[in-house]
């Protein structure tokens, strides 16, 4: 019964999404026709990733670990056990200029679709071809200002409970090529709220629990630091995420 009841508020969270997806389709639709405009996709992107969670009685607890300046760019690096962490990293950056890499799939999401058309970027990880442009993608995207959300797992992996999995190069190559910080984000608990899309555990409403690491400069590395920095990333995520 407790299976079927967390299955049911899955399918209710779900039809919120999408009942809000709906309503705000026209305006994001409207700023997708010109990149000018694309800062104000995030900003309904935030109105129904905050109005979605909120209706379905999830709650994000975001802590950060020292004062960030949002007029700067960042690579932010959340960890990945949930859909959720998606919602939460809109949620977590204070300005509107930013942009995801995700999953070549997505692109045929009925809710991601607009986004990785426009704003977003695709990739294909097993193709080296399409891994290129979405990082050539990006690259002119960190130059332009504008912040990217990467998830460095690459997935969400087949483990549950949970596990902090490898992390790939490519952010932390991109940092420090362009010199940019790097944001660690690790969601302590949201996978207990809703682990992957939910569809085989359920869901139930709940407050999940995410810390903001401190920027790390990249300044003074250079790319034979990638694997460095990697690990320093890991390591910091992994030892948060233990204390759960």
């Amino acid at each position: 019964m407790k299976l079927i009841l967390k299955k049911a508020h899955t399918c209710f969270y779900v039809a919120i999404v999408a009942f809000v997806y709906c309503l705000i389709w026209p305006f994001v639709y409207f700023c997708s026709r010109k990149p000018s405009l694309y800062g104000r996709i995030n900003f309904f992107r935030k109105m129904w990733a905050y109005t979605s969670s909120l209706l379905a009685g999830f709650i994000y607890d975001i802590n950060y670990e020292a004062p960030i300046d949002w007029s700067r760019t960042y690579i932010i690096c959340p960890n990945h056990t949930s859909n959720l962490d998606i919602t939460s990293a809109n949620l977590l950056i204070k300005n509107n200029n930013y942009c995801f890499m995700g999953k070549e799939e997505l692109l045929d999401g009925f809710v991601t679709k607009l986004f990785f058309k426009t704003i977003d970027i695709p990739v294909n990880r097993d193709s080296k071809m399409s891994s290129f442009r979405a990082f050539k993608k990006a690259s002119e995207r960190l130059q332009d200002g504008m912040s990217l959300v990467i998830f460095p797992e690459g997935k969400i992996a087949d483990d549950y409970p949970p596990r902090l999995h490898e992390f790939k190069n490519g952010p932390f190559r991109l940092a420090i090529e362009f010199k940019i910080p790097i944001i660690p984000v690790t969601s302590l608990n949201t996978w207990q709220m809703l682990w992957d899309t939910g569809f085989k555990y359920g869901s139930k409403p709940g407050i999940s629990h995410v810390f903001v690491h401190k920027p790390i400069e990249t300044a003074h590395l250079t790319l034979d630091d990638a694997d460095i920095l990697r690990e320093e990333v890991y390591s910091l995520m992994q030892q948060k995420f233990e204390q759960q």
